[in-house]
C-alpha cells in the first residue's frame, strides 16, 4: 500500500455531495480515496441510484484508466480527501511493477464482485436485511483495512442514501431501520449503526463474506514481482 500511496501526485478535499468525477467526462488521472466515503451514482428519470460505496484506500475510478470515462458519477458522501494518480504514472507502473499492476486488477475485479452481490441482495432480501447486509459488508471491508470500532459503525449516510443504496423508498428505509431496532439487532442513528452483536446482524442479513476475498489475490511466484 505504501508504494501506491507514494504514487499520489496531488491531494484534494471535497465537501458532502461534491461530484468528483461526472459521468461521461474524460479523465487522465485515477483517484484514490484517502479519508471518507464515496458513492457511485447514476441519475435516471429524475431519480438517483447508488450503485457502489468506496472506503479509504480504494481507487474510486480505476476503471477510467482503461475506459477514459465512466458511465456513472463519483460523488463525495460527507467530507472526503482524495489523491490523484495520473494515467501516465499508472502506465509506467503497469510496465515496471507487474505485482502492483495485478493488485490494481484485483481491485477492479473486487468492485465487480461487490456489484454482483448488491444485485443479488436486491433480488433476494427484504429491506431490513438489505440494510443489515450493507452494514455487514462495510464492517467487513473496514476490518480488512484495520478501521473498526467494536460496537459502532459510523457513516455519513442519510436515510435517503440508504434508500438509494437498497432500492427502496425513504419511507421503506425508515420502516426497515425501525424493524432492526424493534428486533434488537441494531440501531441506526444519523447513519451510524450500533449493535452489541455483529454476528447476529450478519446472520440476520444472511451475510457471507466470501465475495470480498479477504485473503487477497493468491500469490503465484511465477507472475508476481
Amino acid at each position: 500500500m505504501t508504494y501506491i500511496e507514494n504514487l499520489v501526485e496531488s491531494v484534494e478535499e471535497h465537501g458532502d455531495g461534491t461530484c468528483i468525477l461526472e459521468r461521461g467526462a474524460r479523465t487522465e488521472c485515477s483517484t484514490i480515496l484517502i479519508e471518507g466515503y464515496v458513492f457511485r451514482t447514476i441519475e435516471s428519470g429524475g431519480k438517483r441510484f447508488i450503485t457502489g460505496v468506496h472506503l479509504p484506500g480504494d481507487f474510486i475510478d480505476l476503471h477510467g484508466f482503461a475506459l477514459k470515462r465512466l458511465d456513472h458519477n463519483v460523488v463525495a458522501a460527507g467530507k472526503v480527501r482524495v489523491g490523484c494518480v495520473s494515467h501516465a504514472t499508472l502506465r509506467r507502473v503497469m510496465m515496471d511493477r507487474p505485482g502492483v499492476a495485478r493488485a490494481m486488477w484485483f481491485a477492479t475485479l473486487l468492485d465487480a464482485a461487490i456489484h454482483r452481490k448488491w444485485i443479488q441482495t436486491l433480488e433476494q432480501l427484504d429491506a431490513p436485511r438489505r440494510i443489515a447486509h450493507l452494514y455487514a459488508e462495510l464492517r467487513t471491508r473496514l476490518e480488512l483495512i484495520g478501521r473498526v470500532n467494536s460496537r459502532a459503525l459510523r457513516t455519513p449516510f442519510t436515510q435517503f442514501d440508504m434508500a438509494d443504496m437498497c432500492g427502496v423508498s425513504a419511507i421503506h428505509a425508515n420502516r426497515a431501520v425501525g424493524k432492526l431496532k424493534e428486533m434488537e439487532i441494531a440501531e441506526i442513528r444519523r447513519g451510524d449503526l450500533y449493535t452489541d452483536d455483529w454476528d447476529l446482524l450478519k446472520k440476520f442479513a444472511r451475510f457471507d463474506p466470501d465475495y470480498l476475498y479477504g485473503e487477497g489475490p493468491l500469490k503465484l511466484e511465477d507472475d508476481w514481482d
